[in-house]
């Protein structure tokens, strides 16, 4: 007997659209690519899945997902991205299309990381671990 097929949520859009709803992140693009015009000193969110692993025995995909959060400024940014991270961690009972994720757990914090394409940018960048399973 074969088992039945799994289909993998697009993380990123599933991160995404999660945050972008969120009231304390009202006014921040959040997206998984850059707009245009992006100079690195909007206030915004990015979303990446930065890779994971699927552990076939228990069903459960854990892709890790990066947040690239830029402001205007350091102070500004880092302000969005403790938002971001709050956000985040209410991503745990959500379902998104066949999937639900069932934790959310912080692989690296904030942290400040200059973006060299972007010279004005002041960015900070955090990696979680979701945990996720078919619904």
């Amino acid at each position: 007997m074969t088992e039945p097929l799994v289909i993998f949520p697009d993380v990123e859009r599933l991160v995404v659209e999660h945050l972008k709803n969120r009231p304390e992140l009202a006014g921040v693009l959040v997206d998984n690519r850059t707009p245009p015009d992006f100079d690195g000193t909007q206030k915004a969110v990015l979303v990446s899945r930065a890779g994971g692993v699927w552990v076939e025995d228990i069903h459960l995909d854990q892709p890790l997902v990066d947040l690239e959060v830029y402001g205007p400024d350091k102070p500004t940014a880092h302000t969005v991205a403790t938002a971001a991270r709050t956000a985040l961690f209410t991503v745990r009972g959500a379902t998104f299309g066949t999937a639900c994720v069932t934790d959310v757990s912080e692989v690296d914090g904030p942290r400040w990381l200059p973006d060299y394409l972007h010279a004005a940018a002041s960015r900070y960048v955090s990696t979680a671990r979701l945990s996720i399973r078919p619904a």
